[in-house]
């Protein structure tokens, strides 16, 4: 890996999931320290995927057409600013402000997945974007526990105001590290709804693209509400917080760093989609019954290695089911439809949390991965030719 283009793409991935990682366990918090509840902070949580919804699909449309390299460039810089405003927030409309700024900018992870597909061959994918998710793994392993500590230790906005450092360093590298590719093809130019008609009428990226919202979804529902379920529920500060999405990551980065693409050959990937979704499913509806840190232990690896599974392996089967043009494309669709899910998850997790059902918000993101697993048993759909 050395000499790939993947490793200086492993490297920016990294390091910008660092970043982000760091104020997932303390924004919550910080939200509640100014005075919002928790319906509120959903409310926080959303606005940043509100305001990618609008730029995941052109960003990845303007990565057709002028490259990976630059959009992705100017995305990290937007990243960089909204970090640095959330480390200096004092007041709640600070930290939406925050939030806007950040999604409204954020393609990072879009543009770099486009970018591994360019320089991959399809049966090459799945190895590939395992190592991406070593990478997410890795960030989730340090960044929020590290930020859990930083924010305890001296106050709510240093997690931020380190992101916003991260988020230079990963220009930096990818300025200096990234080779520049030129457009596979002529860029697709059709509008948003256009691709999303032109996409869903043909039966297997629609299947893909709709596992890969549900996926989403259950994961936005977990994540959305866990920092308060966590504290209902167990007690835990902050630091408590960083830890578990630490050991999360930890069993995510073991799956996909060495398992995930003997699996997949093995498996076959839809297979594998399956079992993940399968695991998630068992693991969110154990949420609500759960009283004891080593019964939350176990769930919690459940849980990971089901999305540390499904995550690269659906996203391997949305990039094939595409030609080279259509790279930049299909994945902003696939972020569009994770913005709907990022939208709709927080803001349901929290209300059920904060009207005291602990069991329904786990119910809820157990239910949303059930149906990836329904979806995923169905008949595979026809043979289809990509060009």
């Amino acid at each position: 890996m050395l000499r790939s283009p993947l490793l200086p793409i492993f490297l920016t991935i990294f390091v910008d999931v660092f970043g982000m990682t760091m104020i997932i366990p303390v924004l919550p918090f910080f939200a509640q320290h100014l005075g919002a509840s928790e319906v509120v902070t959903g409310a926080l949580l959303a606005t940043y995927a509100a305001c990618q919804l609008v730029s995941g699909p052109i960003l990845g449309r303007i990565s057709d057409r002028v490259g990976r390299k630059p959009t992705l460039l100017a995305s990290q810089l937007g990243t960089m600013v909204g970090f640095t405003v959330l480390g200096f927030s004092h007041t709640l409309w600070m930290l939406f402000l925050s939030r806007f700024i950040s999604g409204s900018t954020a393609g990072n992870l879009t543009v770099a997945q486009a970018y591994i597909a360019d320089v991959t061959k399809p049966e090459d994918r799945t190895r590939a974007y395992g190592l991406v998710g070593v990478a997410f793994g890795t960030g989730f392993l340090i960044g929020p526990a590290l930020s859990g500590e930083l924010a305890e230790r001296y106050g709510y906005g240093v997690p931020g105001l380190a992101a916003a450092g991260l988020s230079l360093l990963s220009f930096v590298l990818t300025a200096t590290l990234l080779p520049a590719r030129k457009p596979l093809t002529v860029p697709d130019t059709r509008g948003r709804v256009a691709a999303f008609q032109q996409l869903f009428q043909r039966p297997l990226p629609r299947r893909r693209l709709i596992e890969f919202f549900f996926f989403s979804l259950s994961f936005a529902t977990l994540t959305g509400g866990l920092s308060f379920y966590l504290q209902r529920r167990f007690s835990f500060t902050m630091k408590n917080v960083g830890h578990l999405y630490a050991y999360s990551g930890l069993i995510g980065g073991m799956v996909q760093g060495g398992l995930i693409g003997r699996m997949a050959k093995k498996l076959g990937e839809q297979r594998i989609a399956i079992m993940g979704f399968a695991l998630m499913a068992v693991g969110y509806a154990f949420l609500g019954a759960l009283y004891t840190l080593p019964m939350l232990l176990v769930v919690v690896a459940f849980s990971s290695i089901g999305s540390a599974v499904v995550r690269p392996v659906l996203t391997t089967l949305i990039t094939k089911s595409v030609g080279p043009h259509e790279q930049g494309t299909v994945l902003g669709v696939s972020q569009t439809l994770s913005c709907l899910a990022l939208i709709t998850g927080p803001l349901l997790a929290n209300t059920f949390i904060g009207q005291g059902r602990l069991a329904a918000y786990g119910l809820s993101a157990a239910i949303f991965a059930a149906i990836g697993v329904g979806i995923g048993l169905r008949d595979a759909p026809p043979p289809e030719t990509v060009s």
